[in-house]
């Protein structure tokens, strides 16, 4: 029911501003003379941040996969108790420790106008801003609230992001550090860029192992932001010729499943489960032709069986096959604290990945991270090497493994 609230909220918002013509599949789109519009960056928001912001301005960092001559941006309210109003936007290039750099600042409008309310579970796309970007820039986006709200945000940014003091009003286009840090990324869920040297946007998409967690393990003096297996993949397919180039966006919600049998336990605001979630942060988003579909770690943990696992990846390939994009589909990684029932279902759902180099025809291609991570000698856990320390989530060394496992330009197909 929440899904259907939202998207009645969004449309219903459309009859007001046609800014929510952005919001639509890329397919809807009437593609611009000068490139094409392609998802560059995301982050999937999960829940109401605890902190209420007062009068005062955010500065998200986005990391993008690809640049172009201009780009727009995603806001969502998909948690919000009340409409939320953003009353001044900027981008610019972000020069670190929060602040952008000098003469980059450029305002971000909503058809035509500098503020925008975005409705309880409701997004908005901003207008096209003419920030040319390259491939791997940093981006800073700037946003102030001027009352008191709660933003919807996703948790783990995996970075440093930043905040004025409550109650320091419109600080957008000051190029200054901002002095407080959070470790969420709020409102900002998307970034597209419009360009010519890319074929497509692939989404990777799945629990923490997709997120990034463990990626800042990394031992003294390493660097340890924008490490992701999917940060990794997207640098290398910034190394392929023009035409078979592709963006990279991050669709990862840290504790999610695959399958809607398998909940969180106490349950999320509304359904993050595979199939949920799938329009808003998969379909929802520019250029998309190709989907990583890393699920089922937790979905085991959580007690669920292969059949219903199976019958997810299932329903959601079925979604993705009907809109056109191509699935690669990773099987089930190790985890040491799996039963042998665990590990029996594990092995059935990947024998059924394997089946035939593509899932016995249900998606394109398998990318075999089990075989990147497992331990030869015990292929029930991570290598020593590449595990985080937490016998889950590979260290910073395996989330280059498995970006470099992974065949070009097999995902630009």
């Amino acid at each position: 029911m929440r899904g259907h609230r939202t998207r009645a909220l969004a449309t219903a918002a459309c009859l007001i501003t046609t800014a929510c013509l952005l919001a639509a599949p890329a397919t809807a789109l009437a593609e611009p003379s000068s490139g094409r519009w392609l998802t560059s960056w995301a982050q999937s928001q999960q829940t109401l941040t605890p902190q209420t912001l007062d009068n005062q301005s955010i500065r998200m960092i986005t990391h993008l996969s690809q640049g172009g001559p201009s780009l727009r941006i995603r806001l969502q309210n998909e948690y919000g108790t009340a409409p939320l109003t953003i009353d001044a936007a900027a981008a610019g290039r972000s020069a670190g420790q929060g602040a952008v750099v000098p003469g980059t600042s450029r305002p971000i409008r909503f058809h035509g106008r500098p503020t925008v309310t975005v409705p309880i579970g409701g997004e908005v796309w901003s207008d096209p801003v003419p920030l040319p970007t390259r491939a791997q820039d940093d981006i800073a986006i700037s946003l102030y609230l001027r009352g008191q709200s709660r933003p919807s945000a996703h948790q783990a940014a995996l970075r440093e992001n930043y905040l004025t003091p409550a109650g320091s009003g419109d600080r957008v286009h000051d190029p200054a550090p901002y002095p407080l840090k959070t470790g969420s990324t709020f409102l900002v869920s998307a970034v597209d860029v419009r360009t010519t040297q890319a074929s497509g946007t692939v989404v990777a998409y799945g629990s923490s192992v997709v997120d990034g967690h463990g990626s800042t393990t990394c031992g003294p003096g390493c660097t340890a932001v924008d490490r992701r297996w999917t940060d990794d993949l997207g640098r290398r397919a910034n190394e392929l010729p023009t035409p078979q180039r592709f963006a990279v966006a991050n669709a990862g919600i840290g504790g999610t499943t695959s399958a809607a049998t398998c909940p969180l336990t106490p349950p999320p605001v509304a359904p993050l489960h595979g199939l949920a979630r799938l329009d808003r942060d998969v379909l929802s988003l520019h250029g998309v032709t190709a989907v990583i579909y890393y699920y089922g770690t937790n979905d085991l943990a959580f007690g669920c069986r292969a059949p219903a696992i199976l019958d997810s990846y299932r329903a959601v390939f079925t979604r993705l096959r009907a809109a056109g994009i191509k699935i690669h589909a990773v099987p089930i990684t190790p985890r040491p604290s799996y039963t042998a029932q665990q590990n029996q279902d594990r092995a059935e759902i990947n024998a059924f990945v394997r089946t035939g180099g593509n899932c016995a025809g249900a998606c394109d291609s398998v990318l075999d991270f089990d075989q990147v991570l497992r331990d030869p000698a015990n292929p029930n856990t991570i290598r020593a090497d590449y595990d985080s320390g937490d016998g889950i989530h590979a260290n910073q060394a395996g989330h280059a493994a498995m970006a470099n496992s992974i065949p070009l330009p097999l995902t630009a197909d």
